[in-house]
């Protein structure tokens, strides 16, 4: 029998839960098609299933139609898009993460304050590109605790650092450890301004890993957070994989398994996890327990123009 250890919190946060409710306000209120840049969320089947709907997913402005209802993702977008947006008429709806918008604000203090922007993140990434467009002047993407070495500031000691909300709190500590190594007057927040859900997530996830003899993680390829909790579960010393749904089980995984720990991205819906539960039932019997852990009770408004939605 496969004793499946469910993780807890898992799948969808806040943030995610808010900008999937926005496209479908927004299909609700004003019809479709509406039309979103960017994946809304990096996940598939939301992606396809808002599709089927009526949502139009373009990569860049140009592709909209002029006076279409716009979208703008989660992860944010640069000033630029936004002053396109509005030179191009746009009625545009911002589901951008509120806190990544934090993010941003804090960005922007920092540079009003004279000081020069370094940036923890992952180069291509929907939030760091956006994050970097957010700010005035210079920013400095420092990826590795090896890039610090090799930054050369203009104003070393006028430096403040930002971080993309969904990377791990230990790599990020490691970097920021760095950062104030060599910059000894550099400003930044607490690392526990990373986002709430990705710490819990990642700490559901070393749980997990003691309580498992494997780890699968629901979530799509070209999710951050998804990606770094499958990785936790490796350095962990527990085989782990990261599935888009049960499609992908493979049966050889679970020879001489018994416990089977299972948790879902930030961007991937409770609906998959139990299609997987339902997977694994196809190797025989399936047991299902879940982990204590934190119950997240966190709401974000919505723009004033779906609040009546």
């Amino acid at each position: 029998m496969l004793k499946v250890v469910l993780a807890q919190p898992r799948g969808f946060c806040a943030g995610v839960e808010r900008a999937i409710e926005i496209v479908e306000r927004a299909l609700k209120k004003f019809g479709p098609p509406i039309y979103v840049r960017h994946e809304i969320v990096h996940n598939r089947h939301v992606v396809e299933d808002l599709r089927t709907r009526g949502a139009v997913f373009v990569d860049e402005l140009d592709e909209i139609p002029a006076g279409a209802m716009t979208v703008f993702s989660a992860h944010g977008v640069a000033k630029r898009v936004e002053e396109v947006a509005r030179e191009r008429g746009l009625p545009v709806i911002d589901a951008t993460c509120p806190l990544v918008t934090k993010v941003h604000n804090e960005g922007r203090r920092y540079a009003a304050a004279g000081r020069e922007l370094v940036l923890v993140g992952h180069a291509g990434h929907a939030e760091v590109e956006g994050t970097i467009g957010q700010m005035p002047g210079k920013v400095h993407l420092v990826q590795t605790v090896e890039d610090v070495a090799s930054l050369e500031p203009s104003t070393p000691d006028q430096l403040a650092y930002i971080t993309q909300t969904t990377l791990s709190v230990d790599d990020t500590r490691g970097i920021i450890a760095a950062l104030k190594a060599r910059f000894p007057k550099i400003a930044g927040p607490d690392v526990r301004d990373i986002c709430y859900a990705t710490q819990n997530r990642q700490q559901a996830v070393r749980d997990l890993a003691e309580a498992s003899d494997m780890i699968l993680v629901v979530g799509s390829k070209n999710s951050s957070n998804s990606n770094r909790l499958r990785e936790i579960g490796e350095e962990l010393g527990k085989p782990s994989y990261l599935i888009d749904d049960a499609s992908h089980l493979k049966a050889e995984w679970f020879v001489g398994m018994t416990y089977v720990g299972l948790t879902a991205g930030a961007s991937a819906p409770e609906t998959l996890v139990q299609g997987v539960i339902e997977g694994l039932r196809a190797f025989g019997p399936v047991e299902v327990t879940t982990l204590d852990g934190v119950a997240e009770d966190v709401k974000f408004r919505f723009p004033a123009e779906l609040a009546d939605a």
